[in-house]
């Protein structure tokens, strides 16, 4: 009986080795297990530190990229406010430069309106002047008629001086004709001196006229090549408006596509 209860002992211990062996087996397999699994945790934590550092040297990086587009942001912003403030003021002078070639333009009108009237007074002045020349010389036809006249006279005089006593009252007669016909060519004579001094005033004025006829060309000349001038600086100032303009428009198109790739990289 007591073999019986040792050999009952001993199955019974032998029971609880086998359950503690089990137990064991149990444990290793398990601590194996666990062996592998944090041997897996490590490798990849290891691969999460390592794609934290990269992820962290791009996020320094894409911090560097949006601190430098930052920089060109307010770069950009104050070029925008030049190009305004010079868009602004070219357009100021090309206001200026309008007003300044329409009362060029007007000027210019004023004078030419001027320069015919003076041309309208120098043709009438001509066609004066040729009226008193050709009163002049008709003048001069009649004096050379009574000069004729007069020395015809003085030979019937002459000839009929010893027919004196019996043409005594026809030699009155034509010495009263003689002293009509002085007294007549003195005053044709005050009268052609008369003209002559009209017709040289005439001329004075003529050339007076003449002179601020060329005068008021050589201006007109002046004026038209000032207008041209102008005109040429607002073209000037015109092309150099629409390239503003077209910087102004790449500038905004710039910032366009900086704000959209700066919202980009804002969201990444």
């Amino acid at each position: 009986s007591t073999i019986e209860k040792q050999r009952q002992e001993l199955q019974l211990l032998i029971a609880e080795l086998k359950d503690r062996d089990k137990e064991l087996n149990d444990m290793v397999a398990v601590r194996q297990r666990q062996l592998l699994a944090w041997e897996d945790d490590r490798q990849k934590i290891l691969t999460l530190a390592e794609r934290c550092n990269l992820l962290n040297n791009e996020l320094n990086k894409r911090n560097e990229i949006i601190k430098s587009l930052t920089r060109r942001l307010k770069f950009l912003e104050s070029q925008q406010s030049d190009s305004k403030a010079t868009l602004e003021s070219t357009q100021q002078k090309f206001r200026e430069l309008s007003q300044k070639v329409t009362d060029a333009t007007a000027h210019c009108q004023a004078l030419e309106e001027k320069n015919q009237s003076l041309h309208c007074s120098v043709l009438e002045l001509s066609a004066k002047t040729g009226q008193l020349q050709a009163r002049e010389q008709e003048l001069l036809t009649m004096l050379k008629l009574k000069d004729e006249a007069i020395l015809e006279t003085t030979d019937h005089i002459t000839d009929f001086t010893s027919k004196f006593k019996k043409v005594e009252s026809a030699l009155r007669a034509a010495r009263m004709e003689g002293c009509n016909l002085n007294k007549e060519k003195q005053d044709l004579k005050l009268r052609l001196k008369e003209l002559v001094l009209e017709t040289n005033k005439l001329k004075d004025d003529l050339c007076e006229k003449v002179k601020e006829n060329h005068k008021q060309q050589e201006e007109i000349i002046h004026l038209k090549q000032e207008n041209g001038c102008l005109r040429n600086e607002l073209a000037l100032a015109v092309e150099k408006a629409k390239r503003q303009d077209q910087l102004l428009q790449l500038a905004k198109s710039k910032q366009a596509r900086t704000d959209a790739e700066l919202s980009g990289l804002r969201k990444v």
